[in-house]
């Protein structure tokens, strides 16, 4: 990913303050080398909030190395890291800066994306994970549940519908729909667990055969168990297809298929939406638009 694409990101997400931020971020870099041994590498990844260099620890460890313009993003990374510690599927955290937020965690090796995973032996990954993150207690008083984060997702993403592109697809009365689903499953939720919150294809990774799949970029909540294989469930459109991958994944993960599925269809006119702002396959668009109705 070349500093141009990068740049684009977090101007997008931050604003022209980004550009300033980016300059500093060569000096930033070697300063928190220096100061915690470590040898700095090549600039390897950029999320919509983040940026991310490569490393070394002082005992040949490889590491990553992340910064970011907005600290209380890290710093609320940080501490979601250091509560599924516990599970052995989320990355170290070796070392951290309190000033700017700056994390430098183990590097996840091979650290191939779980989508690009053989998809016959994905299922039991993604089983076996969950049931190492979902046995973690939350910590007491754990402030953030799943009704906050659809909350939070059905205002942020529903404001999209206003643009015409995203309305002739999703109507208002389709996306009241999934708000009343969702509804439907909070309210009947009998045994919540700590859930990672944002366990997409791309947010797991091969930590090799000791250690199966790891999580990145947790955003842990107190849910439904299910809602930590739904988005797996629903890439399924375009492939097997989500009713079979549902039937799968359920089975795969111990998980209470009528509720995965049910799952699906509350976040599939999101899923839409993400396909139409960056050109998904009509063909996975509409079996996902059956899936709305």
């Amino acid at each position: 990913m070349n500093t141009d694409e990068i740049r684009t990101r977090l101007t997008s997400r931050f604003g022209p303050t980004a550009e300033t931020w980016l300059a500093e971020v060569p000096a930033l870099a070697a300063r928190l080398a220096s100061r915690w041994g470590f040898t700095l590498g090549e600039m390897f990844e950029s999320g919509a909030s983040s940026v991310i260099l490569r490393c070394q620890a002082p005992d040949g460890t490889p590491a990553v190395l992340k910064l970011s313009p907005d600290k209380d993003l890290l710093a609320e990374q940080l501490e979601m890291l250091r509560v599924f510690a516990p599970s052995g599927r989320v990355p170290a955290v070796l070392a951290t800066d309190d000033e700017t937020g700056a994390t430098a965690l183990e590097e996840v090796r091979p650290g191939t994306l779980a989508e690009d995973l053989p998809q016959t032996s994905l299922p039991r990954q993604w089983g076996e994970l969950l049931t190492a993150l979902h046995a973690v207690a939350p910590p007491e008083n754990w402030p953030r549940d799943l009704r906050g984060r659809f909350d939070e997702s059905f205002a942020r993403i529903g404001r999209r519908l206003s643009e015409p592109a995203i309305g002739a697809r999703i109507d208002q009365a389709t996306w009241q729909r999934a708000i009343e689903r969702c509804e439907k499953l909070l309210d009947t939720q009998t045994s919540p667990v700590l859930l990672h919150g944002d366990l997409h294809l791309g947010n797991a990774l091969d930590g090799g055969p000791s250690r199966g799949l790891i999580a990145i970029d947790p955003k842990a909540c107190v849910g439904d168990p299910c809602f930590d294989a739904v988005d797996y469930v629903v890439a399924g459109a375009g492939h097997e297809g989500v009713e079979a991958r549902c039937r799968t994944v359920a089975t795969a993960c111990g998980l209470d298929g009528d509720r995965l599925h049910a799952w699906s269809r509350v976040v599939a006119p999101m899923f839409v939406i993400a396909h139409l702002t960056y050109g998904g396959p009509e063909p996975v668009i509409d079996e996902l638009l059956a899936l709305t109705r």
